[in-house]
């Protein structure tokens, strides 16, 4: 059967086997995701990272860090619950994407100004774009493929590999942009796409007919629920639930108090109001008291709801309301990527690569760029062949990104290919750490000691130790042997550093005396021009998880699809073991770190594996299971609380990641990711151990 739209021909132009328009969707999507993910990558590293540096940051302690970020994440997920009701009633789905692209490269702009207020203004525009975006592009997808729900799968598995697209070039480009050139052009470039995507997604509307218009526009039809092929006898026990006025104020409570918090944590800590200082106890905060208030009364509520289902229905969404719960504690692990993995490559990291290491890298990192990008520019050379005739400006504003992106992507290869490596030395004052008015030592017994670097305002103390140190520096500029340069750190501890231009140079000097703080530019000399040198970008390691989604999704697709396919229990345990033997591999690697020193590399590489083999563990589980255990009259607010789940998983891990450094110095490093490897898994052996339960409540939903 051909859709009816103002378009007969919208199937017969296709692309790879489906309508040009699901490939408009997937650009628009990717370079949304570019913006997104270019974003997230760099926030909590520019908001952490030192004033006085090689790129100055804010130099936020990471607790108020992750606190702002924790409640953008938290409200991320919750917005487009909002924005998904605002189209189906207002705007259709195609404006929603549009005023949602709008005000999410406003708000990249405004970020990009790199004032306090522009920041937040900045993440405000984005939350609320999102909340428009976010639901109503795959919404028009859905509207597409009503009629070929055969095709919906493979449609959607198309989809996601522009997310992954976009979020492995957003983090890659606006992250290197942003470390080797300034915080200004990561948060600009976000935006510039952002811009691009919304202006090529507008200028293909003639593509789409009637498909995402306003409500009273679009065809109406009868569809037939099925009400999940429940038996007729099951279909008797589901009769109306409607809100009672105590459901309706216990909604608007829980509402106000998880809201309440969202907005009271960062500004309890960045700016000291307290909103819930009343509720302060001798040993718990406030807003934690109130929210301990507000989650019992959103658990009363939703456990009340469920008793008056009958039946099939109330065991099936218990099912959900577990999976739901699990869902809680995986993303609070899982979202350690965007907080506190960011700090530990930068700072706990030995990011440095030489010789022959270097030149592996180069290859990796070509290879890893130019064949994901090829492979698009052949999506889009086929998109221009189908499609030119009828949307010619849409294909020409992509023809233009596209550019930009090759362009940068070269740019970006050619500068590391050409990178020149050198040891320099530098005087350090060698300081014994002492820890409780004891001297530290190491596991060998012997004592630790720390090295400040002297810097121009540094004043040597007598009886202090100086000693000459050395560092290696990778840098595009032209330096020899003899040579005095002053340099000054790239990370947080001392241990990364960074050629200073003239400009630069005189750029931190006059920072420093507005600040009246040490400027910690260190006078150092070059002692040997090595052969190859690399310094791997902190967001570099952020980008392995979508290249490991890209290579191992069909591998666990084939699995789930075989007589081997684990229960759903099964799935989620895994995903929730699995990922913590990432940080596990993180707790080995780190044991024993003392003051000074770094890790592999390869111990972040392999935890981002682990992390991704988990997330495609647990993926099938997901919203897939929305549909399939809940009525399709419930199905919009048990997705709501599905995506509330994913929003307090978010909030804890940036709360709890914020804690890394306050953890490390209690303890180590060790302990920190120990935590996340003892939690993640117990729970997912109880979530295993409770699969009969959960099967029996499922009543035969695979």
């Amino acid at each position: 059967m051909k859709p009816t739209t103002n378009h007969p021909d919208f199937f017969d132009s296709k692309v790879l086997g489906h309508p040009a328009g699901l490939f408009v969707l997937f650009f628009t999507e990717m370079w949304e995701r570019f913006s997104f993910y270019g974003m997230r990558v760099l926030l909590v590293n520019f908001l952490t990272m030192a004033v006085i540096s090689y790129n100055p940051g804010w130099e936020w302690v990471p607790e108020n860090a992750t606190a702002l970020f924790g409640t953008y994440a938290m409200l991320l997920y919750i917005t487009p619950i909002l924005g998904g009701i605002i189209a189906d009633k207002l705007t259709g789905y195609n404006w929603a994407v549009v005023i949602g692209s709008i005000l999410m490269t406003a708000g990249h702009a405004s970020m990009a100004v790199e004032t306090e207020a522009s920041l937040y203004i900045g993440l405000g525009l984005i939350i609320i774009g999102t909340g428009f975006f976010k639901p109503n592009i795959t919404s028009i997808i859905s509207e597409m493929y009503k009629f070929l729900p055969e095709k919906k799968d493979g449609a959607y598995t198309i989809f996601y590999m522009g997310v992954n697209a976009g979020a492995f070039f957003g983090m890659l480009l606006c992250g290197y942009l942003a470390e080797k050139l300034g915080w200004a052009y990561g948060f600009g470039l976000a935006g510039v796409f952002m811009l691009l995507g919304t202006l090529q997604f507008w200028l293909a509307k003639p593509l789409f007919g009637s498909i995402g218009d306003v409500p009273k526009k679009r065809e109406i039809e009868e569809v037939e629920d099925k009400q999940e092929d429940l038996s007729q006898d099951e279909k008797d026990q589901i009769k109306p639930n409607p809100f009672t006025t105590l459901d309706k104020v216990l909604i608007v409570l829980s509402a106000i108090i998880g809201l309440g918090y969202a907005v009271n944590d960062p500004l309890s800590k960045i700016a000291n109001y307290d909103m819930f200082s009343w509720a302060e106890t001798t040993s718990i905060s406030g807003q934690y008291v109130v929210v301990l208030i507000g989650l019992g009364l959103f658990l009363f509520l939703v456990i009340s709801r469920i008793l008056r289902y009958a039946g099939v229905v109330r065991d099936r969404m218990i099912a959900f309301i577990i999976f739901a719960f699990f869902t809680v504690f995986f993303w609070m692990s899982f979202e350690q990527g965007a907080s506190s993995l960011i700090i530990f490559a930068r700072d706990f990291v030995d990011r440095t690569l030489s010789g022959d290491a270097a030149i592996a890298y180069n290859v990796i990192n070509t290879a890893l760029t130019v064949i994901p990008l090829l492979i698009i520019t052949y999506v889009l050379y086929m998109l221009s062949k189908r499609s030119f005739a009828k949307i010619p400006g849409s294909n020409i504003v992509l023809a233009i990104t596209f550019i930009g992106v090759w362009a940068l992507t070269l740019w970006m290869l050619n500068r590391d290919w050409n990178t020149n490596a050198y040891e320099v030395s530098y005087q350090a004052v060698e300081k014994q750490v002492v820890e409780d008015g004891k001297p530290k030592l190491n596991d060998n017994g012997e004592p630790v000691y720390e090295y400040i670097p002297i810097s121009e305002n540094y004043q040597v103390q007598s009886g202090e130790k100086v000693v000459d140190k050395t560092v290696r520096l990778a840098e595009t500029y032209e330096l020899e042997v003899g040579q005095e340069i002053p340099m000054i750190t790239k990370d947080n501890v001392n241990s990364t550093f960074g050629y200073l231009t003239p400009e630069k140079l005189k750029d931190t000097r006059l920072k420093a005396e507005q600040l009246n703080t040490d400027n910690k530019v260190i006078q150092a000399e070059v002692v040997e021009v090595l052969d190859n040198e690399i310094e791997i970008p902190v967001s570099w390691f952020s980008i392995l998880n979508s290249f490991f989604i890209i290579a191992f999704a069909s591998f666990f697709s084939k699995w789930f699809d075989s007589k081997y396919n684990p229960s759903a229990t099964m799935k989620y345990g895994l995903g929730l073991i699995v990922m913590a033997v990432g940080f596990g591999v993180l707790a080995w690697g780190s044991h024993g770190l003392q003051e000074g020193m770094k890790v592999g590399m390869v111990w972040l590489i392999l935890a981002y594996l682990f992390h991704t083999l988990g997330e495609l563990c647990s993926s099938p589980i997901g919203l897939s299971y929305v549909s399939k255990l809940v009525p399709a009259r419930m199905i919009a607010l048990m997705f709501g609380m599905w995506y509330l789940a994913i929003a307090i998983g978010n909030k804890l891990a940036a709360v709890l990641g914020g804690e890394i450094e306050n953890i490390t110095e209690e303890y180590s490093l060790s302990t920190f990711f120990l935590i996340f490897t003892i939690v993640p898994a117990a729970f997912g052996l109880l979530i295993i151990s409770l699969g009969k339960v959960v099967n029996k409540l499922m009543h035969g939903v695979k």
